[in-house]
């Protein structure tokens, strides 16, 4: 016999439990401190799989320039997403206009240079609130598509990216000299 308590576990386990909606609003400049936090989700990541190219354990107080600067810009959007009142991800794209010449077509376009979710609010539809954010931005600013980019190691990420509905349009490769 399974007690009442087990149950409700067992229940909780194989039914999703619905979170509350994320909360989605742009960033000011004087939320950099808040993004130099919020970056250490995705940057950990990074730097345990990529330490020859990524620094372990930024200091926030070295961060927060870096996210001024990009805050400055006038071709970045960047949100923040809140789940209950408290901060859990945030999104940073900048808005490219690039001119044609005789190989590529005039293009207008977003990328999306960072996405980190709080590992508690994944498979929150946070991650999906803020790339829908930045959709959102891109048409309002003209732009005919969003792009990303997306490290090989980190498959949630290329599986979330494929889910939003990114396809592949190019591959970078390196070799080590």
């Amino acid at each position: 016999m399974i007690s009442v308590g087990t149950r409700a576990t067992i229940l909780s386990m194989i039914s999703p439990v619905p979170s509350p909606s994320a909360e989605i609003r742009p960033v000011s400049f004087t939320d950099a401190p808040l993004l130099a936090r919020l970056n250490d989700f995705v940057h950990s990541v990074h730097a345990l799989h990529r330490p020859d190219v990524f620094r372990s354990q930024p200091a926030h107080d070295d961060l927060t320039p870096i996210f001024e600067a990009h805050l400055a810009r006038e071709d970045v959007r960047a949100f923040v997403a809140h789940l209950s009142g408290r901060p859990v991800g945030y999104a940073l794209a900048r808005i490219v206009d690039r001119p044609g010449d005789a190989l590529m077509r005039a293009s207008t376009f977003i990328v999306l240079e960072h996405l980190a979710v709080a590992p508690e609010a994944t498979r929150t539809g946070v991650g999906s609130a803020l790339v829908d954010a930045v959709r959102t931005a891109g048409r309002a600013a003209g732009c005919s598509r969003l792009v990303t980019d997306v490290w090989d190691f980190n498959e949630e990420a290329l599986a979330f990216y494929r889910a939003a509905g990114f396809a592949p349009m190019r591959q970078w490769l390196e070799q080590s000299l």
